[in-house]
């Protein structure tokens, strides 16, 4: 099995200094921005060091209604076998809705949005996994989410959720521990209990990242430090087991280098006091074997591979099965991650222990299941249809203002769509950077405008065609420069011929011009 080690998500933005920073195992790279026949330079060259790199996806959607893309789950697997990665992580999340299973039009969140906790989500998202494990060339990994919103009558708590869907797929976990801190903040749930419940043997690695807290909300953004509950919740989780590979996360409002590497040592030092912690309760369990000078001498040896072991990244506990490895247990009527282990199953919803899964069980009611211990697929297809109309409706109230479903808090919505607003407009205007150039201050203002009326349907770059093309039909920019600039940025860009390879000249040029006019 392969140990990751220490690690941090790379970004363009932050790429030279990656590549600088000492005690780097491993990468994490978002999988849609890289391009398997033209890998960034800085990639390579990490990779040429012995550097693992990880893709980790963002728009598949495995919590949503429909099957998984095969288009998608193809280009998933390209970049995992042009990264030579041991695995690949995506989320437990539905990112859009709607479509032939509601009769509705088809809508994007350009976000990663909760799933109800219930068993018949549990049937889909399963399904949805083990239709992605087969697509693809090295074991999947899934990632619990952050969330402002919570769904009314789910039946589970977040680690008994996660402990079923590993249980019956055999998939590995990305546990982020800064989402279940949001989690805590957002939703009151308890962080340690939701470690508790875990199957700890499933992890593959963890995520820590930032935020902020704006009005008894806790924000997700990625862009702030890692705060001391994060790193609480990370130290908690170390005194349980020794984590295979730990990453930072960070993907806008970077730092200079050095505050980055602090970062990354504050990681490693709340690592170091978990597995102290681990190693005093394993002693104390072990008291009966061992006293007075002896046990001393026991605790000081212990406590010091304990801080080697942090020191040096993370523990060595397994990672990654080999493809055949990851489909019979995939296969296995019993499940995957707790089979054979012993390992006992979350209680009740409550949070209680329950007893110890019996092995011809898979986990929901036993008259519902088909073959191998799932269900028929009748009942799943059923699920379907039903998951998919409630995501459509809560979407729908998210990004086109038709009315909250009941059961939701129509606030918290209310936040949450003005957030999925925002970064609608920060990542148009990262895909296209001369829009702002060319509106000036008023891009936002114009964007969020837009946003409103007009639901994302498809992926940024068209979002941002769109936008243009809804403010030229109004006769917008009233600047008469200004709206030449946009013609002329939309034409080529939604004409035949193909878009110019010199990105940062085409800024360039704009900015130019529009200084020209002031």
């Amino acid at each position: 099995m392969e140990r990751l080690g220490t690690g941090i998500g790379w970004r363009p933005e932050i790429a030279d200094a990656v590549e600088r920073m000492p005690g780097i195992d491993w990468v994490e790279a978002v999988a849609e921005n890289v391009c398997p026949g033209h890998l960034p330079d800085s990639l390579r060259r990490l990779r040429e060091r012995g550097v693992t790199v990880v893709p980790h996806g963002v728009s598949l959607g495995l919590g949503g209604a429909d099957r998984p893309d095969a288009g998608r789950l193809t280009a998933l697997a390209e970049r995992a076998e042009a990264l030579g990665s041991p695995l690949v992580t995506e989320h437990i999340a539905f990112v859009r809705a709607g479509g032939p299973l509601t009769a509705s039009p088809h809508l994007e969140a350009g976000h990663l949005l909760p799933v109800p906790r219930t068993r018949d989500v549990l049937d889909v998202l399963c399904e949805n996994i083990r239709i992605a494990q087969d697509a693809l060339p090295v074991p999947l990994a899934v990632e619990n989410i952050a969330a402002l919103i919570g769904w009314p009558g789910e039946e589970m708590t977040e680690g008994q959720f996660l402990y079923e869907v590993a249980d019956r797929t055999g998939v590995r976990l990305l546990i982020d521990v800064a989402n279940l801190h949001t989690n805590h903040v957002n939703r009151g749930e308890d962080p340690s209990k939701a470690l508790a419940e875990l199957p700890l043997e499933a992890i593959a690695y963890v995520h820590v990242a930032g935020g902020f807290e704006r009005d008894g909300v806790w924000h997700d953004s990625h862009a702030h430090p890692v705060p001391r509950p994060v790193l609480d919740i990370l130290t908690d989780l170390a005194s349980r087991f020794s984590p295979p590979g730990v990453l930072l996360e960070r993907d806008e409002n970077f730092p200079a280098p050095a505050e980055l590497e602090h970062e990354l040592s504050t990681i490693r030092r709340a690592l170091e006091a978990g597995a102290v912690d681990r190693v005093k309760a394993e002693l104390r369990a072990a008291a009966g074997t061992a006293s007075g000078g002896r046990g001393d001498a026991l605790f000081a040896a212990r406590a010091g591979a304990a801080r080697r072991e942090a020191a040096g990244g993370v523990g060595s506990g397994h990672l990654v099965q080999t493809g055949a490895e990851r489909q019979e247990g995939a296969r296995r009527v019993t499940g995957g991650a707790g089979s054979g282990t012993g390992a006992s199953r979350p209680g009740n919803e409550t949070g209680t222990a329950g007893a110890t899964r019996p092995a011809d069980e898979t986990g929901t009611a036993g008259a519902t299941r088909g073959a191998f211990g799932r269900p028929h697929q009748e009942d799943v297809d059923g699920a379907r249809q039903r998951l998919a109309l409630a995501q459509a409706a809560l979407l729908s109230a998210l990004v086109a203002g038709t009315p909250v479903p009941e059961g939701f808090d129509r606030v918290r919505v209310g936040v949450q769509a003005r957030a999925l607003a925002a970064k609608r407009a920060d990542v148009v205007a990262k895909v296209a950077p001369e829009l702002p150039v060319i509106l000036g201050d008023g891009y936002r203002t114009a964007f969020l405008g837009y946003a409103q009326t007009h639901p994302m349907t498809s992926g940024y770059r068209r979002d941002a065609l769109s936008f243009a093309e809804h403010l030229l039909s109004a006769g917008h920019p009233g600047d008469t420069g200004a709206r030449r600039e946009l013609r002329e940025w939309w034409l080529e860009r939604s004409g035949p011929a193909p878009r110019s390879r010199r990105p940062a000249h085409r800024l360039a040029l704009a900015t130019r011009r529009v200084l020209s006019r002031r």
